[in-house]
């Protein structure tokens, strides 16, 4: 069985609208509770007025409160209605006429009064509140939007004017308190900006202007760093399609052109560290650059673990001269195998020798320098105060505990050749052997055992006399076994021989390198964990001139890149972002992804300022 109910409302231009609904059951319900199966918003109406039940081809009405209702203009509380002949109900302001189709009953409502609010088609919450003494929907929209207009706009602009003379002065800034155009923000200052909170115009200089670069510059014209001309970073980039080609358009007609400082550097973020720069950002110029760029020398970078290029070292190609500073470096990838001309002569292989005669010295030497069975990587090297790289080697702390460069004993005090100052060395040497006489030959004493006759005296003596006179040109042999093979200088350094056959022996420069890869940073403190020979190929080392430098293919066996995606199956990922070994502004610190990493490990922070390179330490070839 089914009622159907049709609710017939009018127009303004007196034509019906009909909504229906279908209420299965062999009862409904009548009255204002919109959950009745006939709703009648009506205060006449009681919540549940009247129940009608169908029995068979009747229909039976009674009222539920002893509140009556009409039936073909009788008040009954009560009545039976064959469905076939149909009848009118009357209920407030209602009228109910009954029909039927087919099987269905139909109940068709109109409404055929509004003579007072309890007639009204109305809500109830809004006859009983103040909504006639309001203003109208109209007034109180133009009302609202005008006082958003004064407090968001005038009042802000109007605080602007007032301190725009403060922008262009040097340590003047606004006084304390709420300034109306601080309501403009979009969020909270970082740290780095945070004593600028109620100072806008520092940045903000003109009204309606986004911000300039030479805003920016006013603080940081030191610490920015060189970078590439505007013109030269936007054709790296490219000329933007689609979507990208539309926002840049909208950008520059609203005065916002493209490559501001703000583009990578954004504020507002919230009030904490500022973030450092996306790598999206870095691979929307570095992916593919040499075809937007087909000058550039650098090579195409989009992600460490699947599109970087090989590492290029920062290679000593020819050896120092003199006391020249400035080493003559030259940037070769690894993947050419470069060698170091630095001087030194030394092969890591027979120091880490485990069987050999250095591992024997080492033994012997174990009380007094904490050797172990066989010499090892910090038996040597020394890291630096940041646990970064390495100090530079030193001979008398490293090397001369095996390496001695004695030659004369006084006592119990032996002398030493200068190390590192070859003319001092041979001073030293023509010194000893000019004031040093030969070893007194035993049998030219009184109380020496003696061959009869004086045949054999006297031939000691000549000898020993001969010894005395010749005793300073000795020395220019002592000079030239030093400098020469086998002697102490040669085994280590790189002599050059004297030009003429004279004594001008010279010691080619050392050059130590503490940083090869000067475009990335690097630090050994995050690689404390693993053995030295994991990265670093010391044990295969016979010349000092091997690069022992991982290459990128050995990085990725831990580092995969920003996506986690890598050449290598890695049993623990590490994700290496752009910001992880690179910063654009150039100083000696860590890039700023690090240090803040550091910051919350709550680990000594290595020194640096707020911005870093292109460049910053490297491996050690350690």
């Amino acid at each position: 069985m089914m009622f159907i109910v049709r609710q017939v409302a009018l127009k303004a231009d007196g034509s019906e609208i009909v909504r229906q609904t279908e209420v299965a059951g062999e009862e409904i319900f009548i009255g204002r509770n919109a959950s009745n199966g006939v709703h009648l918003p009506d205060l006449a109406v009681n919540p549940v007025h009247a129940q009608m039940v169908r029995r068979g081809g009747e229909l039976v009405i009674t009222a539920q409160s002893q509140q009556p209702f009409d039936v073909d203009g009788r008040s009954v509380e009560s009545t039976t209605i064959d469905i076939a002949r149909g009848a009118e109900l009357r209920f407030g302001g209602h009228i109910i006429a009954l029909g039927s189709e087919g099987d269905a009953v139909t109940l068709t409502v109109r409404r055929v009064e509004a003579v007072s609010d309890s007639a009204e088609d109305k809500d109830e919450a809004a006859i009983y509140s103040l909504k006639g003494l309001l203003p109208g929907k109209r007034m109180s929209a133009w009302g609202f939007a005008l006082l958003v207009l004064i407090a968001c706009l005038a009042w802000p602009i109007y605080t602007w004017s007032n301190y725009k003379d403060l922008a262009y002065k040097e340590k003047v800034s606004r006084p304390e308190g709420f300034h109306a155009d601080t309501m403009w923000s979009s969020g909270k200052l970082s740290l780095a900006h945070k004593t600028l909170k109620n100072d806008c115009q520092s940045c903000h200089v003109d009204a309606f202007v986004s911000v300039r670069d030479n805003a920016c510059m006013t603080c940081h014209q030191k610490d920015a760093g060189p970078h590439a001309p505007m013109a030269r970073q936007l054709d790296a980039r490219g000329e933007p399609t689609g979507f990208a080609a539309f926002t840049r358009f909208v950008a520059a007609s609203f005065n916002k052109p493209a490559g501001r400082c703000v583009e990578c550097h954004t504020e507002h973020e919230g009030a904490g560290a500022m973030e450092p720069t996306q790598q999206r950002f870095c691979a929307e110029c570095h992916d593919g650059m040499n075809t937007r760029l087909t000058d550039t020398k650098l090579g195409n970078a989009a992600d460490f673990g699947k599109a970087h290029p090989q590492f290029q070292a920062a290679v000593l190609v020819r050896p120092l001269v003199g006391d020249d500073a400035k080493a003559p470096r030259k940037r070769i990838s690894l993947d050419k195998k470069p060698r170091e001309n630095n001087g030194l002569k030394f092969p890591h292989d027979l120091h880490l020798n485990k069987t050999g005669g250095v591992a024997q010295m080492g033994r012997r030497l174990s009380g007094k320098y904490d050797f172990g069975d066989a010499l090892e990587c910090k038996d040597c090297h020394e890291p630096d105060k940041n646990n970064v790289g390495f100090v530079a080697v030193d001979m008398e702390k490293s090397c001369a505990m095996c390496h001695s460069l004695a030659f004369d004993k006084i006592g119990g005090t032996y002398r030493t050749l200068r190390h590192g100052q070859p003319e001092q060395v041979k001073a030293d040497l023509r010194a000893f052997y000019r004031s040093t006489p030969p070893a007194r030959p035993i049998n030219l004493g009184s109380l020496a055992r003696q061959r009869p006759g004086v045949v054999n005296s006297r031939r000691t003596a000549a000898d020993y006399a001969r010894a005395v006179n010749f005793r300073g040109g000795r020395a220019d042999q002592a000079i030239r076994q030093v400098f020469s093979r086998g002697g102490a200088c040669y085994d280590c350094h790189v002599v050059v021989p004297p030009a003429s056959g004279g004594l001008d022996f010279r010691i080619a420069p050392v050059a130590q390198t503490s940083r090869y890869m000067q475009k990335g940073w690097f630090t050994h403190d995050a690689h404390d964990k693993e053995e030295c020979t994991s990265c670093h190929l010391a044990e295969k080392s016979r010349d000092a001139s091997d690069l022992l430098l991982p290459g990128i293919k050995d990085c990725r066996t831990c580092h995969v890149g920003e996506t986690g995606e890598s050449l290598i199956k890695v049993k623990k990922p590490v994700e290496s972002t752009c910001a992880m070994c690179h910063d654009y502004h150039a100083d000696k610190g860590a890039p700023w992804l690090l240090r803040e990493q550091d910051k919350k490990k709550k680990r000594p922070e290595i020194t640096a300022s707020m911005a870093h390179p292109g460049g910053a330490a490297a491996r050690l070839r350690r």
